[in-house]
């Protein structure tokens, strides 16, 4: 596959994140309207019951400032997966939803674990920390750029706040970092020039070739000096005008 293919707009890019996003929001708007309370749908940690939360809590915000909060970043960073790592964005995305949820489940408060934070945070190990591995200056880029705009989300994988989940958000952050180590096929690979490639042959260098064995540059190579040496003179018949 070609290196560039890697980095190919197609719809979905735009399509699924909005998609994500317009699913949650729906759900918040239906909890509004009829009244319902969706809570109890959460990951209750240690609970077989609680298991159902691996699936719905994603889908389920406590108030419309925790929804928001994570409409942007959930936007945003899906986008960045699909765009960049579309070989693999839906594996990413199945393995960390699950592999999030089972280890929040673990490890968690006895509480409902809702929101969609811990996928959020499980999506920026895993652009942060396979852009670096990856080698690729355009993975490499993105990294940088994830930690420049979401770096901050680091200080809430700690128990800063009571009320927010940040067992979720450290179990994201470790299934993101562990996916980026583990998937390795369908990611674009760095460029490699001719001298890195495995038949390169120094002696057949045309720019090493103007260097001698002690390093100095030679302007002229020896056959180029030769070449030039040689006055070609050419001689042809011409019949005389009688």
């Amino acid at each position: 596959m070609d290196k560039e293919s890697h980095f190919k707009f197609a719809t979905g890019v735009v399509g699924y994140p909005i998609l994500f996003v317009l699913i949650i929001w729906l759900v918040f708007w239906f909890e509004v309207r009829f009244g319902f309370d969706f809570n109890n749908f959460g990951i209750y940690p240690r609970d077989l019951k609680g298991l159902r939360g691996i699936v719905f809590s994603p889908f389920i915000h406590g108030d419309l400032s925790h929804l928001w909060h994570n409409t942007l970043p959930l936007l945003i960073l899906s986008m960045g997966l699909f765009f960049f790592y579309s070989n693999n964005a839906w594996k990413v995305l199945f393995l960390g939803v699950i592999f999030t949820g089972c280890l929040t489940w673990l490890l968690g408060r006895q509480a409902n674990h809702i929101g969609i934070s811990g996928v959020i945070y499980m999506l920026f190990g895993f652009l942060f920390f396979k852009g670096i591995l990856a080698k690729h200056f355009r993975l490499i880029a993105l990294s940088f750029i994830v930690v420049f705009i979401y770096g901050s989300m680091i200080w809430y994988i700690l128990p800063v706040d009571p009320k927010i989940s940040w067992e979720g958000h450290l179990s994201g952050l470790l299934v993101g970092s562990i996916l980026a180590l583990l998937i390795k096929r369908g990611v674009a690979k760095p460029k490699k020039y001719y001298w890195e490639l495995p038949d390169y042959n120094p002696e057949e260098d045309e720019f090493l070739k103007h260097f001698d064995e002690n390093g100095n540059f030679i302007e002229r190579l020896p056959e180029e000096e030769l070449e030039e040496d040689i006055e070609v003179i050419y001689d042809y018949y011409k019949p005389d005008d009688e």
